[in-house]
This record gives C-alpha cells, sequence and structure tokens, in this order.
C-alpha cells in the first residue's frame, strides 16, 4: 500500500475535487450555451424593445389624453376658428 505525505492529497479529496471541478465546468459550459445561442438572445431583446415601446406609447397616450382635457376650452376655440374660416372661404369660392 502506498503511504501519502502531508503535503498530497488522499483519493477521497481527488474525488471530491474531480466533482468540484466538473460541475464548474457544468456551469461554464452552460453560460457559454447561452450566450452563444444568438437566436434566444436576438428574441428577448425584440420582447424587450416591443414592451418598452407599448409602455412608452400607452404613456405618451394618456399624457396627450391629459392635455386635451387640460387645454380643452383652447381646442373648442382653435376648431371654432377653422370651421368658421372654412366656411368663408367656401362662401367667396
Amino acid at each position: 500500500m502506498t503511504q501519502h505525505s502531508d503535503k498530497s492529497p488522499g483519493p477521497e479529496e481527488l474525488r471530491e475535487r474531480v466533482e468540484r471541478t466538473r460541475a464548474e465546468l457544468g456551469r461554464t459550459v452552460q453560460a457559454l450555451a447561452a450566450k452563444a445561442d444568438v437566436k434566444a438572445r436576438a428574441r428577448e431583446k425584440a420582447a424587450e424593445a416591443g414592451r418598452h415601446a407599448s409602455r412608452t406609447a400607452g404613456e405618451l397616450k394618456a399624457q396627450g389624453a391629459q392635455l386635451a382635457r387640460d387645454n380643452r376650452t383652447v381646442l373648442l376655440v382653435a376648431a371654432g376658428v377653422v370651421l368658421v374660416t372654412w366656411l368663408a372661404l367656401r362662401r367667396k369660392g
């Protein structure tokens, strides 16, 4: 039987090191595979861009509606001016 010095690892420690190395290697391979999946990354970025655009459109719509409510009188007067101008031009022609 072979004697082990205090500095050399025993079979059990070597097995544990191998298992840890295997686990680390597995995680590394999974991370690399995820980074290499360009289609999936592109789909995720496109989905995020769509969600962002949808949120932005919703915010703009709400702001526009609020602006119209806040300036209802101005909008009604402007519409009236346009209508009167159109009628006047129509009568002349």
